[in-house]
């Protein structure tokens, strides 16, 4: 009789996991598959001053967003866009080459971003920027897909907090890791 039970539950163990193996996987949110985390370069940024803010995109595994320069018209490149307060000045996103990778929905390869990337804003804290805690909005917009899904675009809001001085003989660099000595 035990042996017996035995089976039975083994049975009921393999048909549990072969269930949970083939069943759909969860179609994640747009908002879930890229987790944006944004840098300065300098603490504190100091009047007059020039430096970055970073935007650090993690990508989830299995996932991709199209790269700036897309490779087809209908494709939703990746856009950073700021709006800036008064006292500063916006200089052009830097955006990464993308990688061109061949897709079962694509006759050509596509420009794509995957894993980590960083996009760079130059900016510069003019004579009249406020002192003290500043905040420069962001908006993020990209499109993400699997191999077997395109998930609707999506648009983030970010922002990048900062701490002006009224020198820059006060600031001092920060996150070397994303911004690399000119």
């Amino acid at each position: 009789m035990k042996s017996t039970a035995a089976i039975f539950a083994a049975f009921l163990l393999l048909t549990g996991v072969a269930a949970s193996t083939s069943a759909p996987q969860q179609v994640p949110s747009p908002k879930d598959v890229v987790a944006p985390t944004i840098y300065v370069s300098l603490d504190p940024v100091g009047r007059g001053s020039q430096f970055q803010i970073a935007a650090v995109l993690k990508i989830r595994p299995g996932f991709h967003i199209n790269a700036r320069e897309k490779s087809e018209d209908y494709l939703i490149a990746t856009d950073l866009r700021a709006e800036a307060p008064a006292g500063f000045q916006l200089g052009e996103v830097s955006y990464p080459k993308g990688g061109l990778h061949t897709f079962s929905f694509s006759k050509k390869p596509l420009n794509v971003y995957e894993d980590t990337i960083t996009l760079r804003l130059p900016v510069t804290a003019l004579s009249s920027a406020p002192l003290g805690a500043q905040h420069i909005p962001l908006k993020l917009r990209y499109q993400a897909c699997s191999t077997e899904i395109c998930l609707p675009p999506v648009t983030l809001t970010l922002d990048a907090g900062l701490n002006v001085a009224a020198s820059s003989s006060a600031s001092k660099p920060t996150h070397s890791e994303f911004f690399p000595p000119k």
